[in-house]
């Protein structure tokens, strides 16, 4: 089970844009592959814009991972409800993910510079 999820450093400068403004960038950010799913981009939290994350009731768990932590994004143009989601205490296994975040790509574009 060791490979189930692969983490690597992007080569790549990310951004995620939504309501008309840029929420997060980053030269830093980690690839997530799990299983057959498609890759998910993990933004390091410093790389967030802060003040558009507004954390909502919702928390989901995953068995390799740990228990997720989701957020609302708050934008001029309105909210986007659980766009965004942090693994903020990661099973031991996926330290590496820990103070970082991910952005649902079907609410918000997420593309790489």
């Amino acid at each position: 089970m060791a490979k189930h999820i692969e983490v690597a450093q992007s080569p790549s400068t990310w951004v995620v844009r939504a309501g008309g403004a840029v929420i997060a960038e980053s030269g830093q950010a980690l690839e997530l592959k799990e299983g057959d799913l498609p890759t998910v981009i993990y933004f390091p939290r410093e790389d967030v814009g802060d003040a558009f994350l507004e954390r909502s009731e919702t928390h989901t768990h995953c068995p390799y991972k740990g228990d997720a932590t989701y957020y609302t994004l708050v934008t001029k143009s309105g909210a986007i409800p659980d766009a965004a989601w942090s693994y903020e205490a990661p099973k031991d296994e996926r330290a590496d993910i820990a103070g970082f975040v991910a952005f649902h790509d079907d609410k918000v574009t997420v593309e790489q510079l």
